[in-house]
């Protein structure tokens, strides 16, 4: 591992052996399946003074039955050491509630824009969303700097007119759930276009021909 300001990789992350969690697009996601309100707040406020005490805060979303956490060190816009060091706190917080992990339900989804010309056109999307530039890609990808709407990032591709589609949902699940995300999408009358790049991503097509992604994080470039 690495210091507390350094953002670790993908391989470096898997090496921690966080059982709970699963890297998505440069976060650590954990859904705990508390089976009650109840229960959920008596871990989110224990999680809220383990974060307290680290001085790190994690993105608690509480609902019935569950509460799902997302972990980025938000000063350098990616996981560091602080982040697995706070998901194993959170891990035995759960445990002595006797609140089980469900790392199976955990995705994150991004919106992908084709476009000739990112430079001239992520402006715009920035400025009509409220949006941030990202810190690890600030040419290529936008933010929520609330953490609430999904990332947009631009995939180049030729100038084009439309009605060709430009926009695509990248759904970003663990490994070990893409095959059956796939396959339940094929079912409902998608087709496959293309595994060339499995497993970072295989493409789908919807019965009208529109692409999307079905992502997760093994085999990716950056």
């Amino acid at each position: 591992m690495s210091d507390d300001k350094t953002v670790l990789t993908y391989p470096q992350v898997k090496e921690a052996g966080l059982a709970d969690w699963r890297w998505l697009v440069g976060a650590l996601y954990a859904r705990f399946a508390t089976g009650d309100f109840a229960t959920g707040l008596v871990l989110a406020e224990r999680i809220g003074a383990a974060a307290e005490e680290a001085d790190h805060h994690p993105d608690l979303d509480l609902r019935y039955p569950h509460v799902a956490i997302r972990l980025v060190s938000h000063d350098v816009g990616g996981v560091t050491e602080r982040d697995p060091r706070l998901a194993r706190r959170i891990s035995e917080i759960a445990a002595e509630l006797g609140v089980d992990a469900a790392p199976a339900e955990v995705q994150a989804l991004e919106l992908g824009l084709d476009t000739g010309d990112h430079v001239g056109t992520l402006p715009f999307w920035r400025a009509l969303l409220g949006y941030a530039d990202s810190s690890v890609y600030p040419t290529r990808e936008i933010l929520d700097p609330n953490g609430h709407l999904p990332t947009i990032w631009t995939q180049r591709t030729e100038a084009h007119e439309t009605p060709r589609q430009r926009w695509h949902f990248d759904v970003v699940v663990p490994l070990g759930q893409a095959q059956a995300r796939i396959d339940a999408a094929l079912a409902a009358g998608g087709t496959l276009v293309s595994d060339e790049r499995a497993p970072a991503y295989w493409v789908l097509a919807d019965p009208e021909g529109n692409k999307a992604c079905v992502c997760t994080p093994e085999g990716r470039d950056d």
